[in-house]
């Protein structure tokens, strides 16, 4: 049984590694849309395999859509699928509307607690010193007066991959620098009213990233609430003096 065990799981690695160099081959062009693949025999006396690891590795690549048998004729490579419709959310999301912004808030919120609270618990040694890392960039980007936007998105998506679940990243990758709110800053404000609200951005980032840092889930799920609940709390109150009628 043991014997068998360790054959089978031979078998497999072949047939992964064929199907990696294949793939490999197809992807840099040694195989382009519309050639013949070597047939089975010629695959499997040049790979040194079995014409069994051949086929599992031939049906990998048709299952991924980059090859298709043709009956009588042998297989052939397919033509890139066109990548899917960006998914309706980005579509939607109109930062010149406060109320667009508003809603997005709302649904960063639901995942970037539940974000932050996962990275305190999940997060490596190298995570969190990129967490650190990227809100001092942040401050230093305040401090110098310049935009804090890249900077911004830059630490929400470290948090994210802290979660070491790729899917967290993947949502804040779709919505892109949309996420971070801006819009609070109005051209009329004072430098002393635009630089209060960046202080209190920076308050806000201190207090997640501490608690990430500490290993305090539930602590970085309220520093997270408090900063995107904080940041819709602006965005509603630009939305009522927008509302405001003109006397």
């Amino acid at each position: 049984m043991a014997m068998q065990a360790r054959n089978e799981a031979g078998a497999g690695t072949l047939v992964q590694r064929l199907g990696d160099n294949l793939r490999k081959a197809i992807v840099g062009g040694q195989f382009p849309p519309g050639s013949k693949l070597p047939s089975e025999a010629q695959l499997s006396e040049a790979h040194g395999v079995s014409r069994t690891v051949v086929r599992e590795a031939i049906a990998s690549l048709r299952a991924d859509r980059l090859v298709e048998a043709r009956q009588g004729a042998g297989v052939f490579v397919l033509a890139p699928t066109e990548p899917p419709p960006a998914p309706l959310l980005v579509g939607n999301v109109d930062p010149a509307r406060v109320s667009s912004m508003i809603e997005l808030l709302e649904l960063r919120t639901a995942v970037e607690v539940e974000a932050a609270g996962l990275a305190a618990l999940r997060r490596s040694p190298a995570q969190e010193e990129v967490i650190l890392e990227k809100h001092y960039a942040v401050r230093a980007c305040l401090e110098a007066g310049q935009s804090t936007t890249e900077a911004d998105f830059a630490l929400h998506i470290a948090i994210a991959e802290a979660t070491n679940n790729p899917r967290f990243r993947e949502f804040l990758a779709l919505i892109g620098k949309s996420a971070i709110p801006r819009a609070a800053l109005r051209d009329e404000d004072s430098e002393d009213d635009q630089s209060g609200y960046l202080r209190l951005i920076d308050a806000e980032h201190a207090d997640i990233v501490e608690a990430i840092s500490s290993g305090d889930e539930e602590a970085a799920r309220d520093a997270m609430r408090r900063h995107l609940r904080g940041s819709q709390g602006r965005y509603r109150a630009l939305l009522r003096e927008q509302r405001q009628p003109v006397r």
